[in-house]
């Protein structure tokens, strides 16, 4: 809250101690936070700067996270530097770490660490002023100078990775095509002992044959604008994958344990994600196109030779310099394979790409 009178900030906090040096936690209304926590966006080099540059393009999707989950939306802190003059009165002596936070309102804020939040809560008040009163904690430094917010901000993101790109899949509720991917592997007899919910990557060691994040892409490519509600579309997700499954004998074999996983990923290219990705294409067409017969024509997969040592078929495609590439012109180019064998036209753009791809590969 802000005590107009005493032209003071004042906040409840706690105090702490790191490093010997106190700091302050508190809770800001998010209404505040446009007026208090400002951040550098002039044109000065990256040395006279306390943080990065703010990325405007993060912006819109952040805010539109917020307005889309008004009742669900999650921020963790913010952390923030005061240059200005603090006092801290604890509400007793005997409990001396709970009190109340006064800040001179001629004190200047510098956002160590949530920049972005800030932008995007700012923008989402905009359009939405009804969870202004609501509030995110803010972790309070004081007196950091230049050189001190620099190092700061270099420790706060020092040690921060990212989860996994399936790590983040599994614990998402929100994205149709994450619960639909999830219910597929959960309801497949096959996906039950084969798909790595965890890690994006698989080590030669693995036991698994696929990642979710690739059978997420996977089943988002296969199930892209096919009309049916949820238990439609995981019935057909499972009944596509597991069609799958009985054409592609090494498939088989690693699901019944009789071949291990990893001389499958090092021998084929089919449970690779590129391949699984240029599989969903290609069902997504079928389905369309034969809704009643698609998985009779699904038969002509077996007589695909997967094996990476056909290069004549798979490089430049799948491969490059025998290596599995998977950028988007990739996964084209392995779809376009794909379709071909089922008997599915290509579209504008997947012939323009298999054209060039076939005069680069003739040199002509």
């Amino acid at each position: 809250m802000v005590d107009d009178y005493s032209f003071e900030y004042v906040f409840p906090a706690i105090k702490g101690v790191q490093a010997k040096q106190e700091y302050y936690i508190s809770m800001c209304p998010i209404r505040l936070l446009p007026r208090m926590f400002l951040f550098d966006e002039a044109d000065i080099p990256a040395e006279m700067r306390a943080q990065r540059r703010l990325n405007a393009n993060r912006i819109p999707e952040m805010k539109r996270y917020i307005l889309d989950n008004l009742d669900t939306y999650v921020f963790s802190a913010i952390t923030a530097s005061i240059d200005g003059e603090v006092h801290f009165q604890p509400y007793t002596e005997a409990e001396n770490r709970m009190g109340i936070l006064r800040i001179s309102m001629d004190a200047t804020f510098v956002i160590n660490d949530g920049q972005h939040r800030r932008a995007a809560i700012e923008e989402a008040l905009k359009e939405n002023p009804d969870f202004a009163n609501e509030t995110i904690a803010v972790v309070f430094f004081v007196d950091a100078d230049l050189k001190r917010c620099q190092q700061m901000f270099s420790d706060l993101n020092r040690y921060a990775i990212r989860p996994s790109k399936s790590l983040g899949i599994l614990y998402d509720y929100r994205d149709d095509f994450s619960l639909l991917t999830k219910e597929i592997i959960a309801r497949s007899d096959f996906f039950k002992n084969v798909v790595e919910m965890e890690k994006s990557s698989l080590s030669p060691r693995s036991r698994k044959l696929f990642t979710l994040s690739a059978l997420y892409s996977a089943t988002k490519a296969l199930l892209k604008n096919v009309e049916g509600d949820g238990e439609s579309l995981v019935e057909l997700g499972v009944k596509f994958w597991e069609s799958i499954a009985n054409q592609l004998k090494e498939w088989k074999l690693v699901n019944e344990n009789r071949l291990s996983s990893g001389e499958v990923r090092g021998d084929y290219i089919h449970s690779h994600s590129i391949a699984l990705h240029a599989l969903g294409i290609a069902g997504n067409a079928l389905i369309k196109n034969h809704p009643k017969r698609w998985q009779t024509k699904l038969k002509k997969l077996s007589s695909i030779d997967w094996a990476r040592s056909n290069s004549s078929v798979w490089e430049g495609r799948t491969l490059v310099g025998g290596m599995i590439h998977k950028a988007s012109n990739n996964v084209v180019l392995t779809s376009n394979y794909i379709k071909t064998n089922l008997g599915l036209d290509l579209t504008p753009e997947e012939l323009k790409a298999e054209k060039a791809f076939l005069k680069g590969h003739n040199g002509n």
